[in-house]
């Protein structure tokens, strides 16, 4: 009992200097946020919005933040908010959210489940979700916000909070970088965010050095032929007999001519060609996506899909000016990419305040993210994106136990676990912003 005490009177003699001994400082303060938080997340869940048209969106994450003290500029580069705190001299962290939502009916059957119908880009009424966690992202980063700012006299610096518009078509980044996101505001000296991932439990948090997230790029290609009657096949030079011949041949780039160290994806999404039975049509379309992590390679696939087009034309007969039309993604939707020094740091913070059990180390992912911009600009500034669990530990076991995995991201039936996802969203981010905002001290 006497070692005991000793040992605890010891204890409290230690110097207080880490994120972890002081993690007891900010519990309550964290707690207290994130019931706010989830109350936030639920009327962003019944009320989400299409890509571009995030208004009523934006104007609650601005109010939000403007009621906070931040100097708020709302409407940059489209529906992006931009908020700044400054709180002395320190370093610039960053931290985003994306606020989008996907034309999803949803069908979990919450009790704040959207009902809401919008009217697309293309003028097609569509049921609308977020059935990808963005108002998970939005609520724990005003959680966060909230929690940091109640707590300002334990750090310094600057703050830049960026709600953002259109990730899901992936370029609501470009779209606030070309605005000069960076010329007319503090140049981040860290870049944050999170992404929710319903295959890890609530209550942990995944990280990865280095790749996370592929680049992204869509193909269009247009394949001419003869068209003519399909009774008279040698009168014609048939474009879907090309297409097919292409869509196979494309299956070669990445197992015959990547190397098998350097990932692709190459999907033939969409084939169109065609309007009756008995006619050979002038032309096929066809769709691809390319998922990629290695510049090198994905020029590569490039010019063997260009290749390959060209040569099946040719082959079939196709004269010289009918050859095939292959137009790439304008822009830039690149890899993500995290900062091997910064994943130390965030894997240092996050886990004095998760417990290392509780940080897991995640494969990357072929899916696509804008948030990889930021990290691609003259600027070089360091990001890492962190993968937030969201599935009830309890929910989780029973469906392993069932063989079956949770709701995948993009479902209708998409659950999270919204307390402990949220909570831990939040307590996680304030230790890495508090410990990086210290850094330099």
């Amino acid at each position: 009992m006497k070692a005991a005490l000793l040992f605890i009177f010891a204890v409290l003699l230690i110097p207080d200097h880490s994120i972890g001994q002081s993690k007891s400082g900010f519990d309550n303060e964290v707690a207290r946020q994130a019931e706010y938080a989830l109350e936030l997340c639920k009327h962003l869940h019944q009320n989400p919005e299409l890509s571009y048209q995030e208004e009523e969106t934006s104007l609650r994450i601005a109010e939000e933040l403007r009621s906070l003290g931040l100097d708020v500029s709302p409407g940059f580069g489209g529906n992006n908010i931009v908020g700044v705190y400054r709180n002395g001299e320190g370093p610039v962290i960053m931290l985003r959210a994306d606020m989008d939502a996907l034309p999803i009916k949803e069908l979990t059957g919450l009790s704040f489940a959207s009902t809401r119908i919008m009217t697309d880009t293309n003028g097609k009424e569509v049921s609308v979700m977020h059935a990808c966690g963005h108002d998970i992202h939005m609520s724990v980063m005003v959680g966060t916000v909230r929690t940091l700012i109640s707590m300002k006299d334990k750090w310094k610096g600057t703050l830049l909070v960026i709600a953002q518009q259109s990730e899901e078509m992936g370029d609501g980044a470009s779209l606030a970088i070309k605005e000069g996101l960076f010329q007319k505001f503090p140049v981040p000296d860290y870049a944050l965010a999170y992404h929710i991932n319903p295959e890890l439990e609530s209550g942990t948090i995944g990280l990865i050095p280095g790749p996370v997230f592929a680049g992204v790029k869509t193909v269009r290609i247009t394949l001419f032929g003869l068209g003519g009657h399909g009774a008279y096949p040698e009168k014609c030079i048939d474009p879907i007999v090309i297409a097919s011949r292409v869509v196979l041949d494309l299956q070669t780039i990445v197992s015959r001519e990547i190397s098998p160290l350097k990932p692709i994806v190459l999907t033939v999404g969409s084939i169109h060609g065609g309007t009756r039975p008995n006619i050979i049509p002038e032309e096929v379309k066809l769709e691809l996506t390319l998922r990629y992590y290695d510049e090198e390679a994905i020029e590569q696939t490039i010019h063997a899909i260009k290749r390959i087009c060209r040569g099946a034309a040719l082959t079939a007969g196709m004269p010289e000016d009918k050859l095939p039309e292959v137009w790439i993604t304008p822009g830039d939707h690149p890899p993500v990419i995290n900062d091997t020094d910064l994943y130390n740091k965030i894997h240092k913070y996050s886990g004095s305040v998760l417990g290392e059990e509780n940080l897991i180390r995640v494969d990357p992912a072929m899916v696509g993210e804008d948030f990889g911009l930021y990290g691609r600009t003259p600027e070089k500034i360091p990001i890492c994106l962190i993968w937030l669990g969201s599935t009830n530990p309890e929910v989780m076991k029973d469906y392993l136990a069932k063989g079956e995995k949770p709701p995948p991201l993009h479902s209708a039936l998409l659950n999270p676990d919204y307390p402990a996802t949220i909570e831990t969203g939040i307590n996680a981010m304030v230790a890495n912003i508090i410990g990086l905002f210290d850094i330099d001290r």
